[in-house]
Order: structure tokens, then sequence, then C-alpha cells
């Protein structure tokens, strides 16, 4: 399987895993220049008083011989995610709206792949 072939397909089950989670996918690949946000999705709130919008990073991997996939969210690649959310939210006119910053890690090696999410993975804000 390519690079590319991992990737599609890690995206392709994060967005299946939300989704089975009561999430709502609103964009897939969003870009912003040359950044992009791989999933931006909504969790309703249970409470019914609305809900959270949520930027998720996907890092599939393959194997662990570069470390844990959820370790290549750096703080540069944060700031570039956070550059992306905030230019998403003001095209939509969803400032303020809660939100938050996950990462999903998504192992294929053999056998069953492992998806890890990891909820308020990194700083926020609006």
């Amino acid at each position: 399987m390519s690079l590319a072939d991992i990737g599609r397909h890690g995206e392709e089950l994060a967005a299946e895993y939300l989704e089975a989670n009561g999430y709502r996918l609103l964009e897939t690949n969003y870009r912003f220049g040359r950044e992009e946000i791989d999933i931006i999705a909504f969790q309703p709130n249970a409470r019914n008083d609305g809900g959270v919008i949520v930027f998720v990073e996907v890092k599939p991997r393959s194997g662990d011989r570069f470390g844990s996939p959820e370790s290549a969210v750096d703080e540069a690649k944060q700031k570039a995610i956070k550059r992306v959310a905030e230019a998403y939210l003001h095209e939509r006119r969803l400032i303020p709206s809660p939100t938050r910053f996950d990462v999903i890690a998504v192992r294929i090696q053999s056998g069953q792949p492992r998806v890890e999410h990891f909820q308020h993975a990194f700083g926020h804000f609006v």
C-alpha cells in the first residue's frame, strides 16, 4: 500500500469512526491556501443545547517506526490547523462557536486497523 493509499484509507476509517459515534461530517480535506484540515465535524450535545465544531487531524501509520501517529501533530502543525480552522469559521460565519481540536490516530497494520481518538488534543480558540 502506498503512502497516499494509507492516507486515504486512514481518513476513510476516521470518518466512519466519527459517524458511528454520532458526529456529523461537515467537510473533508478543507483547504485554506496551502494548508488543510482532514475532517471538520459537528458533535451534537446530548443535552440538546447545541454542540461543538470539531477540527480533526487524521494521522494514519502502517507502523510505529517514526513514532506514534499522534506525536506527529507538532506545534507547527497545530498552528497551521488553527489558521485553517479560523478561516473556516470566518468563511461560514460561525464565530463565535464552540470548537475543539482532535487527533485521530489510525494504525493500519496486518489484521484489523486500530483507531484511537484523542479529544481536546491541543489548545483552542473561540
